[in-house]
């Protein structure tokens, strides 16, 4: 095993000021640094562990993902979880076995639990971990790999200025690569970071929308068909289809915008406990409105493909060997978020659109016609710049940017921009602090105008 400890700080917190804290502040504090615990044992995890999977030398240190992961994060638990201490434990075979992160004196640490070829997934707050054989501590090796690269071309300067403050005041571009046709153009790399898995955050959703598609290839689902919600027939939710939950309008309700999802992503609630059954308040298909939940609606609709089709398999096909998708700790795919991936693994998922659904190999794995179905904005759509088609956001408002130009967009500046009219493929990585915004519009603009020069 290794043990990492930061400086030790009380476990207890801290004392109310002159006026007693209300029970629910006291509680809601608590909470908090629960989830902050939680949020630091996964992304601990699943930074180190997804990069070790393939790499062979251990790429990330637990200083990085701290630099990188673990800043700038939700104001709520940002002043958190820094102070956290944790321990990476390692088994036998010197894989990383779980992360733990301590929270309260009188309860067990946060875990994160990795399971070889299916990622890391976040505990129940208060759940143990199984007993194990592990690594003497040492023989631990710190190696791991510092370099910043760019391969030189017409592209240098744009590609470039992404890692200063030319697109954001305050972005932290991790990665991009940037494919014309089949040929790679450019790919930069921030310094300290080679190409590691990151995660995906909502580009998630537009892997799973992907994922759907794969499905209705191979004759399993129908975008129009119940995507099963509510108890049994008579529940109006039964109305409810998979294109309405890949639109973003299933009608239903959601307690934040975006529907944040906390206890499913760092507090260890399931998918079946958190996303299903939330009420409808509109009538499905009518209104716009960005939910975790509705991504997470329609991949259950399509749970019963995993068992002979699992997401590992799909990612096989596109060679998009560094990419895992993972679960909460009962085995449901977490899709709206939870996928850890390389930017080079990115580029070959955009490839696939680019190459309308088909493999190099001429293997059909999306139906002819389901790039135009995901960029098309046939259900309600959002007020703002971006419109949103199946799982895909719509750049078909961005000045000089070709309006057959779609995305997937996710948290802190992760970005896989298709062009089709000009084959172009961006990925732009980062981790991006709250509160600064990279702008993948203007970005997008001046790589397709480098590309012409």
């Amino acid at each position: 095993m290794i043990r990492i400890f930061l400086p030790a700080v009380p476990l207890l917190l801290a004392a109310a000021p002159a006026v007693a804290q209300s029970q629910q502040e006291a509680l809601d504090a608590r909470y908090n640094r629960a989830l902050a615990a939680g949020y630091k044992a996964l992304t601990l995890c699943s930074a180190i562990a997804n990069a070790e999977r393939n790499a062979g030398v251990r790429t990330r240190t637990p200083q990085s993902v701290q630099e990188w992961e673990l800043v700038g994060i939700y104001p709520t638990l940002d002043p958190i979880i820094r102070d956290l201490p944790f321990e990476i434990v390692r088994a036998a075979d010197r894989r990383v076995n779980h992360v733990a992160v301590e929270w309260a004196s009188d309860m067990p640490p946060r875990y994160a639990r990795h399971d070889a070829g299916e990622g890391c997934k976040v505990l129940p707050i208060g759940a143990p971990v199984p007993a194990m054989d592990r690594w003497p501590i040492d023989r631990w090796e710190k190696v791991f790999n510092e370099m910043h690269s760019a391969v030189p071309g017409p592209l240098d300067d744009t590609g470039n200025a992404a890692f200063t403050d030319r697109y954001g005041e305050g972005a932290r571009t991790t990665a991009v690569i940037v494919k014309a046709g089949s040929f790679t153009r450019f790919t930069g790399f921030a310094e300290g970071l080679s190409g590691e898995p990151q995660r995906t955050w909502s580009v998630a959703k537009s892997i799973a929308a992907t994922l759907v598609g794969a499905a209705v290839q191979r004759g399993e689902i129908d975008v129009n068909a119940s995507a099963g919600l509510g108890i049994d027939a008579s529940d109006p939710r039964r109305a409810i289809i998979i294109d309405q939950a890949l639109r973003m309008a299933t009608g239903r309700y959601s307690d934040t915008p975006g529907n944040r999802t906390d206890p499913l992503y760092w507090g260890g609630e399931t998918v079946d406990e958190g996303a299903q059954n939330w009420p409808l308040v509109h009538p499905p298909g009518t209104v716009f409105r960005y939910a975790n939940n509705d991504t997470l609606a329609a991949i259950a609709a399509i749970k019963p493909t995993f068992a002979a089709h699992p997401p590992a398999a799909f990612f096989a096909k596109l060679e998009m060997n560094q990419t895992v998708a993972e679960t909460d700790w009962q085995g449901n795919y977490v899709l709206s978020s939870q996928v850890w991936a390389t930017a080079e693994d990115l580029a070959r998922f955009g490839q696939l659109y680019l190459n309308d659904g088909v493999l190099p190999s001429g293997e059909r794995i999306l139906p002819e016609g389901w790039v135009k179905y995901v960029s098309t904005p046939s259900g309600p759509q959002p007020d703002g710049p971006f419109g949103y088609g199946a799982g895909f956001w719509l750049m078909n408002k961005s000045k000089g940017v070709p309006p057959d130009t779609f995305a997937a967009f996710g948290n802190r500046g992760q970005y896989v921009v298709i062009v089709p009219s000009r084959q172009v493929v961006i990925v732009r990585r980062g981790e991006d602090p709250v509160g600064s915004r990279f702008d993948i519009a203007a970005f997008t603009r001046d790589v397709l105008a480098a590309l012409e020069r």
